[in-house]
């Protein structure tokens, strides 16, 4: 599986941001994607998950601010991440069946 990642970018304290991971190769083999950051200094930490029968699930840190989706005929995850705040500012990855991994993309939020 190849994934690419894209969205990433700076926005203020309060903005928001739509990540999109685009999938490819064998398709048929990913039960599930996901999203997650690294900040500096810190470990990589599971932001959000998606199964491929449709179950999700959020970080604390992040529920009821980012909304993971997916388009199945664009073979496409999207983290959409409203009322951004400084601490969510790390480098995003996208992983499927959490062993095949994009290139990440970096947020920065900032004022």
């Amino acid at each position: 599986v190849q994934l690419q990642a894209s969205g990433g970018g700076f926005v203020q304290p309060g903005g928001s941001l739509r990540l999109s991971c685009a999938a490819s190769g064998s398709i048929f083999s990913i039960n599930v994607m996901g999203w997650y950051r690294q900040a500096p200094g810190k470990q990589r930490e599971l932001v959000a998950l998606i199964t491929r029968g449709g179950v999700i699930d959020y970080a604390d840190s992040v529920k009821g601010r980012f909304t993971i989706s997916r388009d199945n005929a664009k073979n496409t995850v999207y983290l959409q991440m409203d009322s951004l705040k400084p601490d969510d500012s790390a480098v995003y990855y996208c992983s499927a069946n959490f062993n095949s991994w994009g290139q990440g993309t970096l947020v920065t939020v900032s004022s």
